[in-house]
């Protein structure tokens, strides 16, 4: 007889596991299927230990201008293997967290591959990985309600399909035997980015082959426009408008062919190259298409409580969709097991997630961007406050850099923030906090900010947006 649960969650990353401990504190017996890594993607191979090493890289660059500080570090250098240890232990110390969370909240834990027969009932296979201890094993599983958080796995362009050796993607790029001399990015998503700002810091010639107009794509042009200069002052090399179209491998180096988008072409050989296109969910032997469930372009189709069109059936987190961002896929899990509960939770608002990028200077937003803004027919106000004309960025040496912000002109209604420069993926949650409550213009500029602080650029920049600018 098949073992039942209230609530069955397919995928234990962020998402998953935030999902299942939701549950479990609303009184739901819980259990949570896993195939591979307790913490899935994030947690083992994406948004923590690639963050231990941008980590590693931030402190080698400090060393390399000890003297900038009035500081001496002399022989200065790196053990490529030392940077990757310190990475995968963070990563195991994180996994380890994630099964006490599960025994803490009491949420079953079963390993293996899921797939949905009919709805509220599952199918577990053995999976290929070993099972953590106490872990429930293969076999049928009932759940009223059934959550899939199966997260996502690389892109794969045609005539780019990574080989593990010259050809990475994300997984390989996080543990290299060494560092690579030179290196082809393709992709300045946050990912691209985030690896091209990595391996630069090492000593790495870095190039970076993007098909549209700017890096950063999804972010406000100003600030990825001021990102790309400060990126290609470190001297990587950025080429935008361009497609890689051919790769020709030989031994120990790559050959790629760069199509340049105004009818010329040229070469580069590099050691190795990361692709870094994007990501595409995972819908694929779970069921969906014998159980009708609604899929468009890769990524599983939801409400706003994500609900999917069959009853019964969720998904939350980058199988249902863009953003795919790890806190958007949390939030998505608690709305959803909340309205489960009857709870009247409200549904997601996608202009309140905040995205960050992990580079060297870091790069964060929330809400619309100008152009936007500007499409949807808002008149607006923008307001700038450059990290120059703030004390406590001077005194750490991290002076370039800004902070822009855009209001509606009509209500004062903040539409968007927009950050590039050092510890900016910690500033924007202000704006977030500021947007979820309705927070407006006076109220802002009536705010006390500390001092010396990087935040106090926050309210500089709502200032300058209303010609009240004191420090600049």
């Amino acid at each position: 007889m098949a073992e039942s649960f209230d609530i069955i969650i397919i995928g234990s990353g962020p998402g998953g596991y935030v999902t299942a401990i939701r549950a479990a504190q609303l009184g739901f017996k819980t259990a949570i299927v896993e195939r591979a890594y307790l913490g899935g993607i994030c947690l083992n191979w994406g948004c923590i230990p690639t963050k231990a090493l941008l980590r590693s890289a931030e402190i080698y660059h400090y060393m390399e201008h000890a003297r900038d500080y009035g500081l001496s570090a002399e022989k200065v250098s790196y053990d490529a293997g030392a940077v990757v240890k310190r990475s995968r232990a963070v990563s195991k110390r994180l996994n380890d967290g994630v099964g006490f969370l599960m025994k803490k909240n009491k949420v079953a834990v079963i390993w293996g591959e899921a797939a949905i027969d009919a709805p509220g009932k599952v199918t577990v296979k053995a999976a290929q990985s070993e099972s953590p201890k106490g872990a429930l094993g293969p076999g049928s599983y009932e759940a009223k309600h059934i959550i899939l958080a199966t997260g996502a796995q690389p892109r794969v362009l045609g005539g780019l399909e990574p080989d593990g050796k010259l050809v990475w993607t994300y997984f390989e790029a996080m543990i290299p035997e060494r560092m690579p001399k030179s290196l082809l990015v393709v992709g300045s998503g946050a990912i691209g980015i985030e690896f091209a700002s990595f391996y630069r810091s090492f000593g790495c010639e870095v190039t970076v082959v993007e098909v549209l107009p700017q890096i950063l794509p999804a972010e406000d042009a100003e600030i990825a426009g001021l990102a790309r200069k400060a990126l290609e002052k470190q001297g990587i090399k950025i080429f935008t408008g361009a497609k890689v179209v051919k790769l020709d491998k030989k031994a120990d180096s790559v050959t790629a062919t760069i199509d340049d988008g105004k009818g010329a072409t040229s070469s580069l050989t590099v050691e190795r190259v990361i692709s870094a296109v994007g990501v595409v969910g995972n819908t694929e032997n779970l069921g969906l298409e014998k159980l009708g469930v609604k899929i468009d372009r890769g990524t599983i189709v939801i409400d706003g409580y994500c609900r999917t069109n069959v009853p019964g059936i969720y998904a939350i987190g980058d199988v249902a969709g863009p953003p795919m961002l790890a806190h958007k896929a949390e939030h998505e899990g608690v709305v959803c097991v909340e309205a489960i509960k009857g709870l009247k939770p409200h549904p997601m608002d996608k202009l309140m997630i905040p995205g960050c990028t992990y580079c060297a200077p870091q790069v964060a937003s929330v809400g619309l961007t100008e152009a936007a803004a500007k499409e949807k027919k808002f008149d607006i106000r923008l307001g700038r406050f450059p990290f120059v004309g703030n004390g406590k960025a001077i005194a750490l040496g991290e002076d370039q850099g800004l902070v822009k912000v855009i209001f509606d002109k009509a209500t004062g209604r903040l539409l968007g923030a927009h950050m590039v420069g050092a510890e900016v993926t910690e500033l924007i949650q202000g704006y977030v906090i500021a947007m979820n409550l309705e927070t407006t213009e006076e109220e802002l500029m009536h705010t006390i900010f500390p001092h010396p602080t990087l935040s106090e650029m926050m309210k500089e920049a709502v200032l300058d947006a209303y010609g009240r600018v004191l420090n600049m």
